[in-house]
């Protein structure tokens, strides 16, 4: 029998105050209500770990290497508190057969009632040959695996939705997760990577109400992709003034504007990295001065260049481009002006014909 998250942190010489401490935490970490402490709380304190075994196929590591950097919870509370990571060969001590015997072992006895996470995506090509593991082709390991698991993670969009290894011409056949397994409940966690706090958030849910969060047509988790980047961008305010960084390191770009016209994708990327960001929440793309490049989205790699410019975007649900948007704004300054110029030499006109002073109120001022 698996301890109970509480169980770990008593065996640590966490104080209870701290473990409900936590609990505050990750409950305002998770988006949800101060109530729901208690509930995450209630759910540690009974609930055994999450055994996990978590694969590599094609992809560079860079999704683990987002999870080890979460702050709010530390991935070392997830790793060795919150669930069983019973298989990463990227992390794991142990090696070789050694490593290997610990997928069966993890099968055995949990038979579907672990969780497979997977990073990277499986080669079709050449009998899989592409992506090598213990001496089998991965799609082999990922087949057997995800016959005996309760449901699937598919972190980033390489397993997501194939990411680099699937843009075209696609030599090896690189396929995400949801096209070769069909049998079991997916969850997707795109983004190249995702953010740290969102991989370790929906850890932490599943553990907490045993159950995937509510999940868009995608099969991405609502409460960290149902916004577009662009809704809650910091610059958003210059984009609907018409205020665009028209080249890289221009005036405007000097200023903050909105970074549409150098190729940000963020009017139709659905993440938080605008809310949650990156590094504890220090700063995020934009902000560092480059556009998005929709990396959380279906076949980012295959939709041109990073640096062309959106079209036919639809802001305010109008028909109009940031394009027409920024001459939109400018006609209206320019029309005004002359509306005020136009009142003011009538009522000049008035005046001279009575011999009497203009007004304030008469000039529109």
């Amino acid at each position: 029998m698996l301890e109970t998250f509480y169980d770990v942190m008593r065996r640590q010489g966490i104080s209870r105050r701290s473990f409900l401490k936590y609990c505050s935490l990750t409950a305002a970490a998770l988006g949800l209500a101060p109530e729901f402490a208690g509930k995450i709380a209630h759910a540690m304190e009974t609930k055994p770990r999450i055994p996990i075994l978590w694969l590599h196929g094609l992809e560079c590591t860079c999704c683990s290497e987002s999870f080890i950097r979460s702050a709010h919870p530390l991935a070392k509370d997830v790793i060795l508190s919150m669930v069983s990571l019973d298989y990463d060969d990227t992390i794991m001590a142990a090696a070789g057969q050694q490593a290997e015997a610990i997928i069966e072992e993890t099968i055995q006895k949990y038979d579907g009632n672990f969780i497979l996470a997977v990073e990277g995506n499986p080669p079709l090509n050449q009998d899989g040959m592409s992506c090598i593991i213990g001496g089998k082709p991965f799609i082999d390991q990922l087949t057997h695996v995800a016959k005996h698991c309760k449901a699937i993670i598919s972190w980033g969009s390489c397993a997501s939705y194939g990411c680099v290894q699937a843009a075209a011409p696609n030599p090896t056949k690189a396929t995400p997760v949801h096209k070769v397994i069909h049998d079991k409940p997916i969850i997707k966690v795109p983004g190249c990577p995702p953010i740290a706090e969102v991989m370790t958030a929906v850890v932490t849910y599943i553990l907490t109400f045993e159950k995937f969060p509510e999940l868009d047509r995608q099969g991405r988790p609502k409460m960290f992709y149902s916004q577009r980047i662009h809704d809650k961008c910091y610059r958003r305010p210059h984009f609907d003034a018409g205020q665009f960084v028209e080249s890289f390191d221009d005036e405007g770009a000097r200023k903050g504007y909105c970074l549409y016209k150098v190729g940000c994708k963020g009017p139709t990327t659905y993440n938080a990295c605008s809310t949650i960001r990156w590094n504890e929440g220090t700063s995020f793309p934009i902000q560092a001065g480059h556009g998005c490049i929709g990396c959380s989205e279906d076949g980012f790699w295959d939709k041109g260049s990073w640096y062309a410019r959106l079209t036919d975007l639809k802001p305010f649900g109008v028909e109009a481009n940031a394009d027409t948007l920024g001459l939109a704004a400018a006609t209206t300054v320019g029309v005004a002006i002359a509306a005020h110029a136009a009142v003011s030499a009538v009522s000049r006109a008035k005046a001279n014909k009575s011999n009497q002073p203009v007004t304030a109120k008469e000039q529109g001022e």
